[in-house]
Parts: structure tokens; sequence; C-alpha cells
């Protein structure tokens, strides 16, 4: 509960504690806020069954701290029920990608091959683009205009 105080800190409210209610109080306070401490957790606890006597039984594993998010989706990441990790450990992003960098890779290989002849997937910028003729009219879309 009071993980993040230090020494220093709580001899500081030690010495805080003695100096407004006094030696003589200061037992009777302690137990007073034990005894409020003890019945707020007893009626957080009591609340918790409530509710899980109200989800039933399906929800028997439930915990309140996975209602945090992180908690949750690591929760369920490490679930063997869903098969995560097959998929996880049956894909390989890097063969995928080299499986289709090949395959465009040989596409481009015949397809510069079979129109350009032996110049090796290069385009000639030496030559002049081809004219379009007077005949061949762009096509019409009527959707479009």
């Amino acid at each position: 509960m009071f993980n993040d105080i230090g020494a220093l800190e709580l001899v500081t409210i030690i010495v805080l504690a003695v100096l407004v209610f006094g030696p003589d109080k200061l037992p009777k306070v302690i137990q007073d806020v034990t005894r409020t401490i003890r019945k707020i957790r007893e009626f957080s606890e009591s609340a918790k069954q409530d509710i899980r006597q109200e989800l039933g039984p399906e929800f028997k594993d439930f915990e309140f701290e996975d209602l945090n998010p992180k908690t949750f989706i690591r929760k369920q990441l490490d679930n063997e029920d869903l098969g995560l990790k097959e998929i996880r450990n049956g894909f390989d992003l890097k063969k995928e990608m080299a499986e289709v960098t090949d395959a465009v890779h040989s596409r481009d290989q015949e397809s510069s091959s079979s129109s350009s002849g032996s110049s090796g997937g290069r385009i000639d910028m030496t030559k002049k683009p081809e004219e379009p003729r007077k005949d061949d009219r762009p096509p019409f879309d009527a959707d479009a205009t």
C-alpha cells in the first residue's frame, strides 16, 4: 500500500502526526485509521464477491485487474486457446516478402524480355516516342463526365 513512501517521508509523517494530535491522542487516532482501512477493505472484498456471484459461473476466473487494458491484452495474447502463437509462428513476414519480390521481379523480367528484346529490361531513351494516330481516341466514359 505504501510502496512509494521512503524512510524520510515516513519519519516526517510520524513527526507531523505527533505534533498535530499529540502523544496522548496519537494511539487512538492510529486505531481509528486502521479500523477505517480494515472496514474499507472488507467492503471492497464483499463488493467484489457480490459482482462475481452476479456474473455467474462462466466468470469464475474473472479478476478486476483484468479491466486494465494492458493486463487484458497481455493475458489474451498468452492464452493458448486462441491459437495466436501458432499463427504468429506460422507467418514469416520476411519469407512472404521475399516470395512477393521474386514474383514481381520474374514478371518484370518476362515482360521486359518479351517487349524490349535484347535491351535487358532497360528502356531506350534515345528513341522517339511513338506519335499517337489521329484515329485513336481515348475511351469515352459517360459516367466520368
